[in-house]
């Protein structure tokens, strides 16, 4: 037997194999769901008539209801068996995807958004509660840098395919598409995911809102939830307009948007487990670092283009994706390391609301920050990087602290165990 596969047979069992497969699939559609109205938003604008900052609303109107339903479930998540609370929330995610699908025209896409938000919004939480539950902290880098793949293989395989479809049937059909896919997925893990129950054992007679109210208010989780806050800040600024802007600013046409989407993804799909295993090798935080300060200079290039060739924006964009593939996949790992067992699905709820939240503010803060000239160009699209580039620079100081304490943290309960 290869010594390699030998070793890797003992890092992960076949169950758990699966279980990264799943947790990436699952993150596969949520982000999907997500990302398509990016690329979709050359096409809804003009379709819909609709300004730049409604569009900046319907990306945001998501990312508001999932915050809310995030806190509103932070204090129920370690009080149930995480498979069942996984599959209620993905079918009502989907629901609220059908709904989309179906939706006939701006203020109906709204009301769809918030209710896929409410549903979508909480699954990532779970998502990363079920790693922590599975997965050592020692490899839990690999692990992130496999389910993180998701954001990359959404590029490679849903955008793509979403931008043909919206092309060829209409922009309801990639909504079609995520719905499908993901009640096929929705079989798989009713049928073959086993119970996750093993916190239940560690949980206390606080009622859910007391539950909530001391994840919120503990001082060491506060630091943490500054930190994600300064993360979604960058990606939810850019992303909303990353079409409009490739379109009208840089000179892509509509058909080379599935090129440029799909050569990024696929270059991220090949760094993302690279990332991984080598924030488990060198450290989470020098890889948050190293992916940061490639963050901010791209986005201090990418923001200031003019009509570009395809082949360099394709080239700014891998180094641009692979700095925020660091950037997220160290964080999520460490943060994973933050909570104690028992405030593991609280923490990972609130977590995911304020990410959300933040995400939404920054969205509707982009709509306010650009706008479209009568030519069709993106305006102020530089004022945007350099919002974005600072509150790179500042989340690199907050991730130090959280860093620092999941050290300790560590050593004290390998201390403890010997």
């Amino acid at each position: 037997m290869n010594p390699t596969q030998s070793k890797q047979e003992k890092i992960f069992s076949q169950y758990q194999v699966f279980m990264i497969a799943v947790m990436a699939i699952i993150q596969f559609t949520i982000v999907l769901d997500f990302m398509v109205l990016s690329p979709l938003g050359a096409i809804l604008m003009p379709t819909l008539h609709i300004t730049t900052a409604q569009f900046g609303w319907v990306v945001s109107a998501y990312a508001f209801s999932a915050g809310a339903s995030g806190l509103l479930a932070a204090g129920f998540a370690d009080k149930y068996d995480r498979k069942k609370l996984l599959l209620f929330f993905y079918v009502g995610f989907l629901v609220g995807t059908v709904f989309c699908a179906i939706a006939p025209n701006y203020h109906l896409l709204l009301a769809a958004r918030i209710v896929t938000g409410i549903f979508g919004g909480v699954i990532g939480s779970i998502s990363f509660a079920i790693i922590s539950d599975l997965f050592k902290l020692e490899v839990r880098g690999r692990v992130m840098g496999f389910v993180q793949m998701s954001f990359a293989a959404s590029q490679v395989l849903g955008l793509p395919i979403g931008l043909l479809l919206a092309n060829k049937w209409g922009w309801h059909s990639p909504f079609w598409m995520i719905a499908g896919f993901g009640i096929l997925l929705g079989a798989v893990i009713l049928v073959y995911m086993k119970p996750i129950d093993a916190h239940l054992e560690l949980k206390s007679d606080r009622n859910p809102f007391e539950h909530l109210v001391k994840t919120v208010l503990n001082p060491i989780y506060l630091r943490a939830f500054g930190g994600t806050v300064l993360l979604a800040t960058g990606g939810f600024m850019l992303m909303p307009f990353g079409s409009a802007f490739s379109t009208n600013n840089l000179g892509l046409s509509m058909e080379q948007l599935p090129l440029l989407y799909g050569v990024t993804g696929i270059s991220s799909m090949i760094f993302g487990p690279l990332i991984g295993k080598f924030s488990d090798k060198i450290g989470m935080y020098k890889v948050f670092v190293i992916g940061s300060v490639i963050s901010a200079i791209m986005v201090a290039i990418y923001t200031q283009l003019g009509i570009t060739s395809l082949w360099l924006i394709m080239v700014l964009n891998i180094l641009l994706f692979s700095g925020i593939s660091s950037r997220m996949i160290s964080a999520s790992t460490l943060m994973t390391a933050v909570p104690d067992p028992q405030d593991r699905g609280a923490f990972m709820s609130v977590n995911s609301s304020i990410q959300q939240i933040s995400g939404g503010v920054a969205s509707a803060i982009a709509g306010m920050i650009v706008v479209q000239s009568s030519t069709g160009n993106l305006e102020r699209y530089d004022v945007l990087g350099y919002v974005v580039i600072g509150s790179v620079l500042v989340s690199i100081g907050l991730m130090y602290w959280v860093a620092n304490y999941v050290k300790e943290k560590n050593s004290k309960s390998k201390a403890h165990i010997m």
